[in-house]
């Protein structure tokens, strides 16, 4: 009975996550401003790393989580990356001229 609980709960999960996928998505096309289709973004990779969570429970398998992590930090770098950008135009602060 768990079991199937379980495996109900987290299919539906699924099915969550791909709508608001498809939400995000259309956030991320259609944003007025670049900030908002960074976190159009943001959003999106935090729903890919939800769904691989997932996935993994419903796999059983630990061997999905080192891509959660990797989808995490390659997340950062390019929200910094792309903030730095907007905010000043440039992402490195080299003094070279």
């Amino acid at each position: 009975m768990i079991e199937q609980l379980t495996q109900f709960f987290l299919s539906s999960a699924l099915v969550i996550f791909a709508i608001s996928l498809v939400v995000v998505l259309f956030r991320l096309i259609k944003g007025p401003t670049t900030a908002d289709r960074v976190v159009a973004f943001d959003a999106i990779s935090a729903i890919l790393m939800s769904t691989v969570g997932v996935l993994s429970l419903l796999f059983e398998t630990f061997s999905f989580l080192d891509s959660v992590l990797l989808i995490a930090i390659i997340s950062f770098l390019s929200s910094v990356t792309i903030s730095r950008f907007i905010e000043g135009g440039n992402v490195f602060h080299g003094d070279d001229k």
